[in-house]
């Protein structure tokens, strides 16, 4: 009896002994998972970040844009900072056409190359500010032609506020002293799908001009002069880095600009496109098969079955599936901007509803961005709590997330300096990842 009961303690004693460390490291998990926010946005404000989906038209400062509006004579709906959160920049909006209210407000201090300039400088500040080393700022440079400025004018503006923070910053002792990365940006240029009247007096005069073509043609005609614009502006030295496609998609199809993207396509340009935010999978199919996108902006409807509307789409599911995974295989980067969709897409309800998820299990390349700072009053940390608290992000997921916004980026140099660039971003990332060991589950 003696000599079989022994053994049977000695199980026992391991077996209790496992389960005390089982407890501990489940617990240990969800402190740190569950428990430790402070600690999570300490990790995520460190790490260095990108954002390669943000609109300068959509992210400039408030009080900034209050003070431009008044010396330009730019009527606000309010002139104070909380007043123009209140009813203009909000936390909530009905659709996508109220989300897109505020952006006739900062267009219209956008007409100078004085204030182009300090809005492209405090916007690389905020950036770096928070840990953002890496942005690709888009926005339509013919919103801000005029007898003022012209494409060039407009370009040069924007690049020497952007590159004056720049160079500031890639100066400063905590770069030198190896405490923060370099800082490098890229430009987009974005195409409109649909010329809103009233805002821009070259859209205006344009619309004037071919007044006897279809609105869709305009459309495409001036993203055909656009891709003209910045070959020459890229080729004159301005990091203009990409092309993109803008602006109201449903009723308003890629395919019609499918000629100004065989242009920017021949010319070497790297493109994204604005596509399955409002519109279903065959959107985004467009946008790869007849736009050539390298990214796409969103993609938030890609697995939604009820938004296709194509009647040649017999079997939508297999439709999806494929698109999917080519998409996939591909690598073809998807821009999410989870607040943006929340806000241009009140049915999501709730963000665990998010397509995020999906984009995730299928092992999709995706990068968390912001689309618009202001607008969506967001940040790039903010986005990626956001994805760590509600999809349950481990630590590899997360670093891929920024790792994807910088590999998949369009970067202005050659593929070895932007190799350099993201070896040298990674190194950074690890250092402060070991720093914050568990904080994530792996």
């Amino acid at each position: 009896m003696v000599s079989h009961t022994k053994p049977c303690l000695s199980k026992e004693i391991r077996h209790c002994k496992y389960m005390k460390k089982l407890f501990f490291i489940l617990l240990k998990r969800l402190y740190y998972t569950g428990m430790n926010k402070n600690k999570l946005k300490e990790f995520i404000k460190e790490i260095p970040k990108s954002d390669i989906h943000v609109h300068l038209d959509g992210s400039l400062r408030v009080p900034t844009l209050i003070e431009l509006a008044k010396k330009s004579g730019v009527k606000l709906p309010s002139y104070t900072e909380a007043g123009m959160f209140d009813k203009v920049f909000k936390d909530n909006y009905k659709d996508l056409p109220d989300y897109l209210q505020g952006f006739g407000y900062s267009i219209a201090v956008m007409q100078t190359p004085e204030n182009l300039e300090r809005i492209a400088y405090e916007f690389v500040q905020d950036n770096i500010a928070e840990g953002v080393y890496y942005v690709e700022v888009r926005f339509a440079p013919q919103f801000h032609i005029n007898k003022l400025m012209g494409v060039e004018e407009i370009m040069g503006a924007v690049s020497k506020g952007m590159n004056k923070a720049k160079k500031e910053h890639n100066s400063s002792k905590l770069v030198k002293e190896g405490k923060a990365p370099m800082f490098e940006y890229g430009i987009i240029a974005c195409a409109m799908r649909a010329i809103p009247k009233g805002v821009s007096e070259y859209f205006d005069k344009f619309m004037e001009v071919h007044k006897h073509s279809s609105t869709s043609r305009v459309g495409a005609l001036a993203s055909y002069e656009l891709v003209l614009s910045m070959i020459k502006a890229r080729d004159k030295g301005y990091p203009v880095v990409g092309f993109d496609l803008a602006g109201a998609e449903a009723g308003f199809p890629a395919g019609e600009h499918r000629d100004a993207y065989a242009l920017a396509h021949r010319n070497f340009f790297k493109k994204t496109v604005h596509a399955g935010e409002a519109y279903g999978a065959e959107s985004i199919f467009q946008a790869i098969t007849e736009l050539y996108a390298d990214r796409i902006g969103h993609g938030y409807y890609l697995f939604s079955e009820e938004m296709i509307k194509n009647r040649n789409i017999k079997d939508k599911k297999d439709f999806i599936n494929k698109l999917v995974q080519y998409i996939a295989d591909r690598r073809i980067t998807i821009e999410v901007c989870l607040t943006s969709n929340m806000q241009t897409n009140p049915s999501i309800v709730k963000l665990e509803n998010h397509s995020f998820k999906k984009m995730l299990d299928n092992k999709l390349s995706v990068a968390i961005c912001t689309d618009n700072r202001t607008v969506s009053k967001t940040s790039v940390s903010k986005e990626l709590e956001l994805a760590v608290e509600h999809f349950d992000l481990s630590y590899r997921q997360l670093k891929n997330c920024m790792i994807y916004g910088l590999k998949r980026s369009f970067y202005h140099g050659t593929y070895k300096e932007k190799r350099d660039y993201v070896r040298h971003i990674i190194d950074f990332y690890e250092s402060v990842e070991s720093k914050y060991q568990g904080l994530l589950r792996e």
